[in-house]
């Protein structure tokens, strides 16, 4: 029986302690769950409206090796060039297919029934099919001093043909043939005031620019004035007009 007692007295001890941890880990429990209730926020949409984006801050990622180039650095980059711009030049170009020549003619003419040196203006039509050929036209007209008793030479003349040379470089060679007629006052008893001509000759082209040149030229002249043959020659002094 004495047995008994301290059995029972430290069976109810047990007793107390697993009953004192039960309620304390409610307790511990319950204070959980009230501190999550009171933490959790319900979803409103006016406190999200009412957040400012714009006054955010943001911050822009730079690479991390990003450095800025300084000028005055030569193992810097360079910076892109400007385009250099297109300059007129001599050679295989894309040129002005039109030439307009105006210039000064001195035409020194001999036959049988006048002599005389004349002066006046040769002017001048070619068209370049490409670099080195191009039809060709002109009109020539000569006037010398009094003979015959107050009667003016007077000379008249047109002709086409084909114009070779080249236009690779600022000196411009060419030649050129060309046939066509011619009239030639005054007139002489039983003689006819026109005829065929055939002109065929050399030339110098100066180019000063892409528009302009200067040219000097040299033509033999064959006529049939008077029933009779002429070989007369001819110089010219012009200034060209490309377009």
């Amino acid at each position: 029986m004495r047995m008994k007692k301290p059995r029972m007295g430290l069976l109810l001890a047990l007793v107390f302690v697993w009953a004192s941890n039960v309620q304390a880990q409610e307790k511990v429990e319950t204070d959980t769950s009230l501190a999550t209730a009171t933490n959790a926020v319900p979803f409103n949409v006016s406190s999200v409206s009412g957040v400012n984006l714009v006054d955010a801050p943001v911050e822009t990622a730079q690479p991390a090796n990003f450095v800025l180039a300084d000028p005055a650095d030569p193992a810097a980059p360079a910076a892109a060039a400007p385009a250099a711009k297109p300059k007129y030049i001599f050679g295989d170009r894309d040129d002005y297919r039109w030439q307009l020549g105006l210039g000064v003619e001195f035409l020194r003419f001999q036959s049988n029934l006048i002599d005389a040196s004349l002066v006046g203006l040769n002017t001048t039509v070619t068209y370049f099919t490409n670099d080195w050929f191009g039809l060709e036209g002109n009109l020539v007209t000569g006037f010398a001093p009094t003979i015959y008793q107050n009667e003016h030479v007077k000379y008249f003349g047109g002709a086409g043909g084909i114009r070779l040379g080249s236009r690779r470089a600022r000196f411009e060679p060419f030649g050129h043939a060309l046939f066509g007629g011619a009239h030639l006052q005054p007139q002489t008893a039983g003689n006819s005031r026109g005829t065929w001509t055939v002109q065929a000759g050399i030339g110098l082209d100066y180019r000063v620019n892409s528009r302009l040149s200067l040219r000097g030229e040299t033509d033999w002249v064959r006529s049939a004035f008077f029933n009779n043959a002429q070989n007369n020659f001819q110089a010219v002094a012009a200034v060209v007009f490309h377009f």
